[in-house]
């Protein structure tokens, strides 16, 4: 049995396709490159925390209570 076939339209596909953002749909995912790319350029002011490392004491607290 035969597949019924559809005939083909004499409509043109459309040529141009119109595609509106707006403003903030630009502008902040281009802010946020330059904010990340300053940071990568410039990292002479990012220092460590002072103190004991918070994840150490975090992961031997979690240990120690698993133990008991």
């Amino acid at each position: 049995m035969p597949a019924p076939t559809h005939p083909r339209s004499s409509r043109s596909a459309p040529q141009r396709v119109e595609v509106r953002l707006p403003w903030w749909a630009v502008a902040l995912p281009a802010a946020a490159f330059a904010l990340l790319l300053l940071m990568i350029i410039n990292p002479g002011e990012a220092t460590a925390a002072p103190g004991a490392p918070v994840l150490g004491q975090l992961i031997e607290r979690a240990l120690h209570f698993l133990i008991r």
